[in-house]
């Protein structure tokens, strides 16, 4: 009899310990998509309209949740903030928040899915250099394929002018992720 007291407890545990880490993603999801919609919206205050292009925030929030949580909260986050941003600001314009939506979505899958197989330094940089491709492909396709109009959207002007952003990306995102990570004791996937 004692012993099956113990298997239920052990079984309570493990339950409360699931519905702890689940809570911790729901919860931290739901924090960095806040963070998607204000960091644009900060960043175009202090800085201007064009601070967006140039230190690229609403990536921050994208690729932190991808590396801290995984595919599924990373492009929750990606989809959300860029749905709610405009609904709430205006920005990204409807006409841009597809392609928005899409490279965001990008950049969280490929982040989540390197990071299983490579540290976070090397999977962010993959990241960045794959998006970035594959993210030229989808407006090739829309543009060419589809007809659609490109709304002056360039992947190389909008490297050039992303280069501040990068650069804040590789150096903050690996540690704001790991941070994260040990304070919310979280395992590693």
């Amino acid at each position: 009899m004692l012993e099956k007291v113990e298997a239920l407890k052990s079984k309570a545990g493990l339950s409360n310990l699931l519905t702890n880490q689940k809570a911790k993603y729901i919860i931290g999801t739901l924090l960095l998509a806040g963070t998607g919609i204000a960091l644009p919206r900060i960043f175009h205050v202090l800085a201007g309209s064009s601070a967006g292009a140039t230190f690229l925030p609403m990536h921050l929030a994208v690729l932190i949740a991808a590396l801290t949580f995984g595919t599924i909260s990373g492009t929750i986050v990606a989809g959300s903030s860029v749905v709610f941003s405009y609904l709430l600001t205006g920005m990204p314009t409807l006409a841009r928040l597809p392609y928005m939506a899409i490279e965001l979505f990008i950049y969280a899958v490929i982040l989540s899915v390197c990071n299983k197989k490579f540290n976070s330094y090397l999977s962010l940089i993959i990241t960045i250099i794959l998006g970035r491709i594959l993210y030229s492909g989808v407006l090739f396709v829309a543009i060419h394929w589809l007809g659609l109009p490109t709304y002056g959207i360039s992947v190389i002007e909008s490297i050039k002018a992303g280069i501040p952003g990068i650069a804040i990306q590789l150096l903050c995102v690996p540690f704001i992720a790991k941070f994260i990570k040990e304070r919310l004791n979280l395992k590693n996937d």
